[in-house]
C-alpha cells in the first residue's frame, strides 16, 4: 500500500512538469529530544538509554485538486519517558492521497476526523501527549445540497507504527436547517452519526464480534444564545482490566450525554456545560482498554476543567472516569458533572476598570462518580441517572487580568480544588481527598523594541499528599525571537525538601525556532486540552527544534 500510493505521488509530480504547473510542497520539522542524567536529589539513576529523541518529517504536495502527502517518524534510539512503548523504532508512519472537486472529498491513506464533539469518534494527532490515532484507509466527504454534509469512513486505527485488530467504520450526516428555512437570526444545524468496531471474538459464543454506537445532536444559536446537545449509545461490550477480559464475559452498554450553553454580550460570556457517561471507553481493539498511553481510542472525552498554565497549578489536575470497572478493589461505572465559565469586563475609566479595563474569569467545575449500587459477586450493577456519586473533582478558580500602566500589566489566580487522591496517582478512588488552595501573581513589564519581562510567584497550600509548594519564574526577552526564563518548584513542609528547578530559553529565525532545556520533571500527570498522560520524575537536557516550509 505504501508503494503504490508513493508512486501515485511520482506519477502526479512527473504529471505537472509535462503541463508546466509544478504545484506546491508544504511541510515541516520537529525534533524533541532529551539526555537523561542520574540526581541524587531525587534519588534516581538515568535509565541505560539516557538520549532519546522523537522526530517527525512532514511533507505534502499538491497539484490542482489532489494532495498527496507523507510523515516519517523516528524513535531512536528509543522515545521519550512517558510515550508507548510501541512507539519505537523508525518508519513511514502515515501517508495519504486527498482528492477534492467542489461537494465531493475523497481520501485514501491515513486520514484524522472528528465526528460531533468528538464523544463517538475522533481521530487527531498530538505529539506532546503522544497521541496518533489516524484511521488507515479511506474517507469520502460529500455535499450533494449547500445544507446537507455527509461523511462515511472505514479502516484501522494507526498503533504505532502498525494498525489495530479492529476495523472501524462510520458515517455521519449534518443538515444546515438555517440554510432550509434561511433565517438571519436562528441557526440550527441536527447530525447523527454511527460507528461500528469489528474484531474477530476468535469463537466466543458471549463476545461479540461488532460493537455497534449510534450518537444524535443538535447545535442551535440565536442572537447571543447558544446551546448544543449530543446523546451517544453504545451496544454491549466485554469489560477489560490490563488486557484481560473480566466478569465472566458479562457486556455492558455505554452511553454518554452532552450539554453545552451560553450567552454573550459585550463585556459578558457565560458558559456551562455538563456531562454524563456511563462505561464509555471505546477502542479499536477492546483488549487496549485502560490502557494508560490512550492508544487505540476510538472516541474524544477530555476533562471538563479549566486549562492552567501555571506550574502550581498543574499539580492537581482531572483526568476523566469513564470506564466501567466491577472488582472487589474498585468499583465505579462513569462520571457525571459540570463546568461553568463566567467572563467579565470592567470597561475602562469605571470604579473597577480604572484607566484601561479589568477583566474577571470565574470557574466552577465538579465532576463526582455516578450514583450506583453494586453486585460485584454477580457482575451486576444499577445507577441512577441523577445522583449523589462520590466527589472526584472540585475546583473554584477566580482570575483577574489588569493592565497596569502602559508597560506594565498583571494577573492574579486563586484556585481551590479538591481532588480524589486516587486520580492523581491511579490508585483505587474514594479513599482519600487532597484540598489545596493555589495563588498566583504574574507581572509583565514591555520594554519596548520587543523586550520585556515577566515574573510569576506562585504558592500552593494543602495539609495532604507531599505538603506545601512555592515556585517562581523570571523570564526575560531580548526580542520577540530570542528568550530566556530560569523557574524552580520548591515543595516543602514534608519529610523532604525538594527543588524542581529548570532554565533554558528559545531563538526563533523565520519559519525555525530552536529551543533548549535543562532541569527536574515533577512526575505525575502531564495534561494538554483536557486529555493526560503520566511522565515519570527525571532529570537532564531538552531540546526542541521545528521549522515549517
Amino acid at each position: 500500500m505504501k508503494k503504490k500510493l508513493l508512486s501515485l505521488l511520482l506519477i502526479a509530480i512527473s504529471t505537472s512538469v509535462f503541463s508546466q504547473d509544478y504545484g506546491n510542497f508544504s511541510g515541516g520539522f520537529e525534533s524533541n529530544s532529551q539526555w537523561l542524567q542520574d540526581d541524587e536529589g531525587l534519588n534516581i539513576l538515568a535509565p541505560d538509554e539516557q538520549f532519546r529523541a522523537n522526530n517527525y518529517f512532514m511533507l505534502n504536495y499538491n497539484l490542482g485538486k489532489f494532495t498527496a502527502g507523507i510523515q516519517y517518524e523516528s524513535y531512536l534510539p528509543t522515545a521519550l519517558l512517558g510515550y508507548a512503548p510501541n512507539i519505537d523504532g523508525n518508519g513511514i508512519s502515515t501517508y495519504f492521497l486527498n482528492f477534492k472537486h467542489e461537494s465531493l472529498d475523497i481520501t485514501g491513506g491515513y486520514f484524522y476526523e472528528q465526528f460531533g464533539s468528538g464523544l463517538i469518534l475522533r481521530f487527531w494527532e498530538d505529539r506532546q501527549l503522544g497521541i496518533n490515532n489516524a484511521l488507515k484507509g479511506v474517507k469520502v466527504k460529500f455535499s450533494p445540497t449547500d445544507f446537507i454534509f455527509l461523511t462515511a469512513v472505514y479502516g484501522e486505527q494507526r498503533d504505532g507504527f502498525d494498525t489495530s485488530e479492529g476495523v472501524i467504520q462510520g458515517a455521519d450526516a449534518i443538515i444546515d436547517l438555517g440554510q432550509v428555512f434561511n433565517t438571519d437570526d436562528l441557526f440550527i444545524d441536527v447530525g447523527g452519526s454511527y460507528v461500528a468496531r469489528y474484531q474477530d471474538n476468535l469463537g466466543s459464543n458471549t463476545l461479540p464480534s461488532t460493537v455497534n454506537a449510534y450518537s444524535g445532536r443538535i447545535d442551535f444559536l440565536y442572537k447571543n444564545f447558544s446551546a448544543a446537545f449530543e446523546a451517544v449509545h453504545k451496544e454491549p461490550d466485554a469489560l477489560v482490566n490490563e488486557g484481560v477480559i473480566t466478569n465472566n464475559e458479562e457486556l455492558y452498554k455505554g452511553s454518554a450525554l452532552l450539554l453545552n450553553l451560553g450567552y454573550s454580550q459585550r463585556g459578558l460570556g457565560i458558559n456551562a456545560a455538563l456531562r454524563r457517561i456511563e462505561n464509555f471507553s471505546f477502542y479499536a481493539d477492546r483488549y487496549a482498554e485502560g490502557n494508560q498511553y490512550n492508544q487505540q481510542l476510538i472516541n474524544y472525552i477530555p476533562s471538563l476543567t479549566k486549562q492552567h498554565d501555571y506550574m502550581l497549578s498543574n499539580i492537581y489536575v482531572y483526568n476523566p472516569q469513564a470506564r466501567l470497572v466491577l472488582q472487589d478493589f474498585q468499583k465505579q461505572a462513569g462520571e457525571m458533572g459540570t463546568q461553568i465559565d463566567v467572563f467579565y469586563t470592567f470597561e475602562k475609566e469605571t470604579f473597577f476598570g480604572g484607566k484601561y479595563g479589568t477583566k474577571l474569569d470565574f470557574n466552577f467545575s465538579y465532576w463526582s462518580g455516578l450514583d450506583a449500587v453494586y453486585d460485584v459477586e454477580n457482575n451486576g450493577y444499577k445507577s441512577e441517572f441523577l445522583g449523589d456519586g462520590d466527589r472526584y473533582f472540585r475546583e473554584v478558580t477566580l482570575e483577574i487580568r489588569k493592565r497596569l500602566s502602559e508597560k506594565l500589566s498583571g494577573i492574579y489566580t486563586y484556585s481551590n480544588v479538591i481532588i480524589d487522591k486516587g486520580i492523581t496517582d491511579g490508585s483505587p478512588l474514594g479513599f482519600e481527598d487532597i484540598t489545596a488552595n493555589i495563588g498566583v501573581i504574574e507581572h509583565t513589564y514591555r520594554l519596548g523594541s520587543g523586550k520585556s519581562f515577566r515574573l510569576e510567584l506562585q504558592h500552593l497550600w494543602t495539609e495532604q499528599d507531599r505538603k506545601n509548594w512555592a515556585a517562581a519564574l523570571f523570564e526575560y526577552n531580548f526580542s520577540p525571537r530570542l528568550g530566556l526564563y530560569i523557574a524552580d518548584s520548591w515543595n516543602y513542609g514534608g519529610e523532604d525538601e525538594i527543588h524542581y528547578y529548570n532554565f533554558g530559553g528559545s531563538y526563533t529565525k523565520g519559519r525555525t525556532r530552536f529551543a533548549v532545556n535543562y532541569g527536574r520533571q515533577r512526575g505525575g500527570l502531564i495534561c494538554v486540552g483536557g486529555v493526560c498522560r503520566f511522565v515519570p520524575e527525571n532529570t537532564g537536557f531538552s531540546m526542541n527544534i521545528a521549522v515549517t516550509f
